[in-house]
């Protein structure tokens, strides 16, 4: 008798003490839920046991991961309808011991061992990135920007398009092109830094060399580059030498806490400090500080977290940790801020552009699942289903004030306290 998708879920809801509000269909071919919602297409017992193994967030990020578990309909309207139950529980959700006291949350959890099968936890997918703890080493800051940035240059032409940049845009409407909004970012960055010919600009995690391009062809500064990928910097410097700016442009595989040719007129550091860890910020900021020379400005262009009643509370994403962004950290742009000031940064300006981002995600995942058969050929399946599920989740998270993203701009001060900043500020509208 084809009931596995009944079962299931009257188990979830049981467990959850709510609603399930999406469609379920189960390996047996039977189907149970919303009958116009989309449908979580629950392929074998082995997606159970991998949430039962680790219940929340990272078992089913395994299970998509895997391929046991898919979304049949629009994407989107699936993980907004369970953002509720999986991302957005807050704060005072009960955890799993407290539910474990729950006579009914433990005879569904019986339930569901029934239905899984026999209790073998599968091995995680060949994509994810084990590690205990947040070092922020030079060694482990390498390897996690390698696994995330060496997936192939040829995968991230085929998400990011021709500007390939890596890093919320910045459009002035949302019928706009992906191309014109990356460019329209890059000029406002140059903008708040107040390039002018001829003046030394360090660009930090530089990616595929698109600022550092844009920076000396628009502005005719020298452009230092550093990033820790080796793929983003052979590709860089291909860049650089097709644009004819070689004189200007130099790409290193270098990390920030190496960088000693200061002073630089101007930091540029996009879509960066993300990876810095919480543990090294001051760190990080106090190296971009003795970089500057004094009167110049640092453009910080980060995402932030909104901050918990109890920061001893937050976790690290563990989806993003294990398949994303390996050993990247989150902060409220108030920490950032803080930060900063205590290296020796003066704060000048903070603009919140949240909205641009899940504008410019939701161009990446359409771009993605437009050429989904080669984005699959260039990495693998379960690469490509990470890489769609973690731009999507994004998009909403972005949307719905989960998340935001920031550009700071700051000054290191003339010793007499001059900023050298305009009377009026925001001249770069």
């Amino acid at each position: 008798m084809a009931d596995a998708a009944p079962r299931l879920h009257a188990l979830v809801e049981q467990l959850l003490g709510a609603p399930f509000p999406v469609r379920v269909r189960a390996w047996d071919g039977s189907q149970a839920g919303p009958p116009d919602a989309p449908t979580l297409v629950v392929r074998n017992r082995r997606a159970l046991r991998r949430l039962l193994f680790k219940p929340g967030e990272l078992g089913l990020a395994r299970a998509w991961v895997a391929g046991d578990v898919e979304i049949e309909g629009d994407l989107y309207t699936a993980l907004d309808l369970l953002a509720g139950l999986i991302w957005e529980r807050g704060e005072d959700a009960r955890t799993l011991s407290e539910a474990l006291r729950d006579p009914q949350f433990r005879a569904a959890a019986r339930g569901l061992l029934r239905l899984a099968g026999p209790p073998l936890p599968p091995s995680p997918p060949p994509e994810e990135v084990r590690r205990t703890t947040h070092l922020h080493t030079r060694r482990t800051d390498r390897r996690a920007i390698s696994h995330h940035y060496d997936v192939g240059n040829d995968f991230y032409e085929l998400v990011l398009g021709p500007s390939m940049v890596y890093s919320c845009a910045y459009w002035e409407s949302p019928a706009g092109t992906l191309e014109d909004a990356q460019r329209d970012k890059l000029e406002l960055v140059c903008r708040k830094l107040a390039l002018t010919a001829d003046q030394r600009l360090l660009d930090v995690g530089c990616g595929w060399g698109s600022m550092a391009i844009h920076a000396a062809r628009e502005h005719g500064v020298s452009v230092v580059g550093i990033t820790l990928s080796q793929e983003q910097a052979a590709y860089a410097r291909k860049r650089v030498a097709d644009a004819g700016l070689t004189d200007r442009v130099e790409i290193r595989v270098q990390d920030y806490r190496d960088v000693t040719d200061g002073p630089y007129d101007a930091i540029s550091s996009i879509g960066m400090a993300e990876h810095v860890g919480s543990t090294r910020y001051l760190e990080y900021a106090t190296a971009l500080h003795a970089l500057l020379r004094p009167g110049g400005r640092l453009l910080n262009h980060q995402i932030a977290r909104r901050p918990h009643r109890d920061e001893s509370t937050y976790h690290v994403d563990e989806f993003i940790d294990a398949y994303v962004f390996p050993d990247g950290e989150l902060a409220p742009v108030g920490s950032t801020v803080t930060q900063l000031e205590r290296a020796g940064f003066e704060v000048r300006d903070v603009e919140s552009i949240r909205e641009h981002y899940a504008l410019t995600l939701r161009r990446w995942v359409a771009r993605l699942e437009a050429e989904w058969a080669r984005a699959v050929q260039l990495t693998s399946p379960g690469r490509a289903r990470v890489w769609r599920l973690y731009m999507a989740a994004s998009a909403l998270a972005f949307e719905r004030n989960r998340i935001g993203v920031n550009q700071v701009l700051a000054v290191r001060t003339q010793p007499s306290g001059t900023s050298g900043m305009p009377l009026r500020a925001r001249t770069w509208n």
